[in-house]
C-alpha cells in the first residue's frame, strides 16, 4: 500500500488523523478525550485543520467542539450535525449531504450513505443529528480512502465502488453497534479494496469481532490492523 506522501494515524475505535501530502491535519470522527483506546500522547490536540464527522453519537464527535472552539478547524458533516456544532461555538463548518463533493485543504470530500442512526446526546435531550454517513477522500496524488463510518453492510457499497474505487477502505468489524467481520467481509465483496483497515472493535466488551477473523473470510484482500497511535505512510 503507497500512500504517496499521506500519514494514517487510527487513534482507536473510529478515530484517524491524516496528514496530508500538502501538510494539513485532517481529524475523522474526532473522539479523543474519552477514547480508552487513544494513547495519551495523542490526547492533546495540537493542530487540526479539518474535521470530518461521520454521525452524532458521542463515540464519533466527542471532542468535536472542544476541538473546533480551540483550534479553529473547518467542520465538515450532514447538515443537521453542522448546525448542531455552530451552534456550540464551532465557527467554521462546511455542511453537506449524501452524494455531494467539496473540495477543502486540497481534498476531494464525497459524502456517501451509511446505515446507522444518528441521535446526538446534548444533555438530558437526544437531538435529530441528520443521518449517519461515510466518507470518500481524494486527495491531491490520486489516493482515495473511504471510511465507512457506523453501518452494516448494504448493496449501494457497490455504487461506490463503481462511482469511485477507493482501494484502501476503513470498516467497522466489531459486532454490536456495525458490521461484524461477516458482514464486513461481505462489505469487501461489493466494494473490492485492495486492502481493509479495521475499526470499532475492541473498544468495549460488545465489540468482539476481530480482524483476524476478518481476514480469514477475505483471504484475497490485505487486513491491516493497526494498534492504536499506530501511522502508516
Amino acid at each position: 500500500m503507497n500512500l504517496k506522501g499521506i500519514n494514517l494515524s487510527w487513534l482507536g475505535h473510529a478515530t484517524f488523523r491524516i496528514q496530508t501530502p500538502e501538510g494539513k491535519i485532517l481529524y475523522v470522527d474526532p473522539w479523543i478525550a474519552g477514547n480508552p483506546m487513544c494513547p495519551e500522547s495523542e490526547k492533546n490536540v495540537k493542530k487540526a485543520d479539518v474535521l470530518l464527522c461521520t454521525h452524532g453519537h458521542g463515540d464519533h464527535i466527542g471532542d468535536a467542539v472542544d476541538v473546533g472552539k480551540k483550534l479553529n478547524p473547518i467542520a465538515v458533516g450532514i447538515y443537521e450535525l453542522c448546525l448542531w456544532l455552530q451552534k456550540k461555538g464551532v465557527k467554521q463548518i462546511a455542511p453537506m449531504n449524501k452524494g455531494g463533493t467539496q473540495t477543502i485543504a486540497d481534498v476531494k470530500i464525497t459524502m456517501v450513505h451509511a446505515v446507522h442512526s444518528c441521535g446526538i446526546q446534548d444533555g438530558d435531550q437526544i437531538i435529530y443529528g441528520g443521518e449517519a454517513c461515510g466518507y470518500v477522500l481524494e486527495f491531491s496524488n490520486g489516493v482515495k480512502l473511504y471510511h465507512a463510518g457506523d453501518t452494516n453492510v448494504f448493496s449501494d457499497m457497490a455504487i461506490i465502488r463503481d462511482l469511485y474505487a477507493p482501494k484502501i477502505a476503513m470498516l467497522p468489524i466489531g459486532d454490536h453497534f456495525t458490521m461484524s467481520p461477516r458482514e464486513a467481509a461481505y462489505a469487501c465483496k461489493l466494494l473490492q479494496p485492495e486492502t481493509v483497515i479495521p475499526m470499532h472493535f475492541g473498544t468495549f466488551p460488545q465489540l468482539t469481532g476481530t480482524p483476524g477473523e476478518l481476514q480469514k473470510l477475505v483471504p484475497d484482500v490485505k487486513v491491516l490492523e493497526l494498534k492504536p497511535g499506530q501511522t502508516i505512510s
